[in-house]
């Protein structure tokens, strides 16, 4: 599967279908101490400055659990935070790619709920760049095990973000240098032509 749009911010395979697979980019700008819901029994995490990536998938063809609606979850804070910046991207970019019900609107009364939802609540944490498959093929713990297999990947805390994924981890560190980022979505290109969706 190749790419079939790309911007400084967002990086798309396939087209057609209202559902996927996506991962996040995080940039995490000072050193955090984050309760992930009840993870861990609700401890709080060290989680160091740096990048990180989430992987999740949204497969309904509408509805909240379309991928439109749930990257727009995750770009929106709860209460009364300011929304990621990355937020009003999508809804301009969105509609030019028939991605999501028109017209589209962002989420109000914001609940936390997923782990990566605790850190994009923060302040600190900025939600810089979205890669996400337009397939009705679920490809979330795929993708998050290969992640696992690039040598700028860790984990921050084995299990994080896979709550419905037993032994795996789907919020992970990366702590790649910045020309690695550009080859990244030709990485994930390869991946998908391994595992076509």
């Amino acid at each position: 599967m190749e790419i079939s749009f790309v911007d400084e911010r967002f990086c798309c395979w396939g087209h057609g279908s209202q559902g996927g697979t996506y991962v996040l980019r995080l940039k995490v700008n000072q050193p955090l101490l984050v309760r992930f819901g009840r993870f861990q029994a609700g401890e709080p995490i060290t989680v160091p400055q740096g990048d990180y990536f989430y992987v999740g998938s949204a497969l309904a063809q509408k509805g909240a659990t379309s991928l439109a609606r749930r990257l727009l979850r995750h770009a929106s804070r709860s209460d009364a935070h300011r929304p990621q910046t990355i937020r009003q991207k999508m809804l301009d970019l969105f509609p030019q790619i028939d991605l999501g019900p028109m017209p589209l609107h962002p989420p109000t009364g914001k609940k936390l709920r997923w782990h990566v939802d605790f850190l994009l609540d923060e302040p600190a944490a900025a939600l810089t760049a979205v890669y996400f498959i337009r397939s009705p093929q679920r490809l979330e713990e795929l993708l998050a095990r290969w992640l696992m297999t690039l040598s700028a990947v860790d984990p921050l805390v084995p299990g994080l973000g896979a709550t419905d994924d037993p032994g795996g981890t789907h919020l992970v560190r990366v702590t790649a240098v910045s020309s690695w980022w550009t080859t990244f979505p030709e990485q994930l290109s390869a991946f998908l032509r391994s595992n076509p969706a």
